[in-house]
């Protein structure tokens, strides 16, 4: 295989698109402002060669009649000589989506008027916040994000710690948001807690990098809300899992992908146990659990049984609704990009 260098300048994946010498189109997102110079600016900032590559162009998430785009959609043909594939409208039901950036979390309540109120905190380095989608569908959660500067809401019936590709440092992100004080109140009044990868070493006692994997080498005392320590180490997990809750003994599907390995005795009550193996942790009062299983909440049996723990119904099938909201997305796009256009491009460059 081609070895792929991305440099400065580098479009996403143009990388890829150099290596195998494919062509390319590029789709701008106008909902974001700017569209024009994202689609003219490219050609000013990358090589001759990459630009050569880049053959067609569309633009995304037009609200109102696309019409009034014409102009702008005229200009962006003749200062790029890129051949327009269409302009797409808005589709509304792209927020039942997986987001596909962080910048899809600055909503500050992704739900609401659920009987069952879930806070997630939106840690500085936050990954894998898709673990966050099938909750956000569910009509009886209210499913909040809380940013930087917010307080953690005191009728919250679940908080969760989602992933980070920081550890140590969102750790010390999430004292100075004063983060560490609401979690302790929030369990302190009977509230619910359950960190999940990233979030499931913040809850323990102590986060140790003596190696330097995430940054400087040294360690952070973690909440102390689980009596866990964790180390970190080279070593990166990354495997699809088929785990049986503890509390239930449901089956769930998910995936590790981390590294560390964490251990103490709140580990001896398990979150989950794959192949008889314990994984995760719980708190001795159950109210604070950390597992290193993303995805746990896509397995429709065990998200209900979770959510009628915390006192509501799951009333989705996930990944039919998924594949119902894709379905409907296809056929937007193919009213308004036009597929003959698509596959002309579809050509191998020498």
């Amino acid at each position: 295989p081609a070895e792929v260098n991305l440099r400065a300048g580098d479009i996403a994946n143009m990388g890829f698109a150099r290596a195998v010498r494919t062509p390319v189109a590029l789709v701008g997102d106008v909902d974001r402002g700017g569209v024009i110079a994202q689609m003219v600016g490219p050609q000013t900032v990358i090589a001759d060669a990459d630009a050569a590559l880049i053959k067609g162009f569309a633009i995304n998430k037009f609200r109102g009649d696309p019409a009034l785009f014409e102009d702008g959609y005229r200009l962006i043909a003749e200062k790029t000589g890129w051949r327009g594939l269409g302009v797409i409208p808005w589709f509304a039901e792209a927020r039942k989506l997986p987001a596909e950036d962080a910048l899809g979390l600055k909503t500050k309540t992704v739900t609401g008027g659920g009987r069952v109120k879930i806070g997630c905190l939106t840690l500085s380095r936050i990954a894998n916040f898709d673990d966050l989608d099938p909750l956000k569908l569910e009509p009886d959660v209210d499913l909040r994000m809380i940013g930087a500067g917010e307080a953690v809401p005191g009728d919250l019936d679940l908080v969760i710690l989602p992933g980070s590709k920081s550890t140590r440092g969102d750790l010390v992100f999430l004292k100075r948001q004063g983060w560490d004080v609401d979690l302790r109140a929030h369990v302190r009044r009977g509230g619910r807690v359950l960190g999940i990868c990233g979030g499931y070493q913040i809850l323990g006692r102590m986060v140790r990098d003596p190696d330097g994997v995430e940054g400087p080498a040294g360690e952070t005392e973690g909440l102390g809300l689980l009596d866990v320590v964790t180390e970190m180490s080279r070593d990166k997990r990354l495997t699809r899992r088929v785990a049986q809750h503890a509390g239930t003994g449901i089956d769930m599907k998910g995936y590790e992908i981390h590294i560390g390995r964490t251990e103490g005795a709140d580990c001896a009550r398990p979150f989950a146990r794959i192949d008889g193996r314990a994984e995760g942790a719980r708190s001795a009062d159950g109210r604070v659990e950390g597992t290193y299983l993303h995805g746990v909440f896509s397995s429709d049996g065990f998200r209900a049984a979770y959510l009628r723990d915390l006192g509501a119904r799951a009333g989705i099938c996930y990944d039919a609704q998924i594949d119902a909201v894709l379905d409907r997305l296809a056929a937007h796009l193919e009213a308004h990009m036009p597929l003959a256009g698509v596959l002309s491009l579809m050509e191998r460059i020498d």
